[in-house]
């Protein structure tokens, strides 16, 4: 038996927390003196102290922990509980580094207003170019909003490819549309180069139309950050009196595993004023 420091020590918790659980009936002593009060625990207990603290720090309340060690779960449950647990904590920690770079990106924007340079902007017409494509709507044209469905969408895009025996011939092409219904959603087009087409109409192979003029520059990193490097390209069309008529398409000139390493060139069509 140990005394509840000894017990604190083992299982690392502190004592206040141990008398927490006592009092609140979650982990109570295998023993209590009557006359000093003593608390005493077995070494059996530290199995239910683990779940205690596990499932506390994966963020249920001392309620549900207590409903959950006293609902009879086997070992196998409460390991499929944890995962499942963990599973949801990991995908709210990519969101919220999603934001943190989204969140970066504008603060570079604001620190390099006025000072990015705009002479890497070439202007240039794109030929047609022949595509296989996948379609999504997003909810708006926010990186937070494109990154969770384009990303999919190349996914499902290659693997389909790749069923059909179709090899891309050139780089990956993301470009977008308003929805029509004016609620502010976007239709995200997912498209690579083919010269085949898909036999078995799994997608859409078509020929991207002719762009002339467009004004391009060349974003490298990650997509998440690329506003800093669309304003630039804003700025200059405004400034050299042309005016944007469409989305820029994002052509992925390179896409290694390390996406700081991303290549991208962003395609705004334009007019002159």
């Amino acid at each position: 038996m140990f005394t509840i420091g000894e017990f604190a020590r083992h299982g690392r918790v502190s004592v206040r927390m141990l008398r927490h659980y006592d009092a609140t009936g979650l982990l109570r002593p295998a023993h209590v003196d009557p006359l000093t009060g003593y608390r005493r625990y077995s070494a059996a207990q530290l199995a239910r102290l683990n779940r205690v603290v596990a499932l506390k720090d994966l963020g249920f309340t001392l309620q549900q922990v207590a409903e959950i060690l006293d609902g009879s779960l086997t070992t196998e449950e409460l390991r499929g509980m944890l995962r499942l647990r963990r599973a949801e904590l990991e995908s709210a920690v990519a969101v919220a580094t999603a934001r943190l770079v989204q969140v970066e990106a504008r603060l570079r924007a604001i620190e390099s207003e006025g000072q990015m340079p705009t002479n890497d902007v070439v202007v240039k017409n794109l030929p047609a170019v022949r595509v296989a494509e996948l379609t999504a709507t997003a909810a708006s044209f926010a990186p937070e909003d494109i990154g969770p469905v384009i990303g999919p969408l190349y996914d499902e895009l290659f693997r389909r490819l790749d069923a059909a025996g179709i090899v891309p011939t050139g780089p990956g092409i993301a470009y977008y549309e308003d929805e029509p219904d004016g609620t502010g959603r976007m239709i995200v087009h997912a498209a690579v180069q083919v010269s085949a087409p898909c036999q078995d109409g799994t997608v859409r192979v078509w020929d991207l139309p002719s762009v002339g003029p467009a004004a391009t520059v060349v974003h490298r990193g990650p997509m998440d950050a690329v506003v800093p490097t669309v304003q630039t390209l804003a700025r200059w069309i405004d400034g050299n009196g042309y005016r944007a008529t469409g989305y820029p398409r994002e052509v992925n000139l390179e896409c290694p595993a390390d996406r700081d390493d991303w290549v991208t060139e962003l395609q705004a069509p334009v007019t002159r004023v």
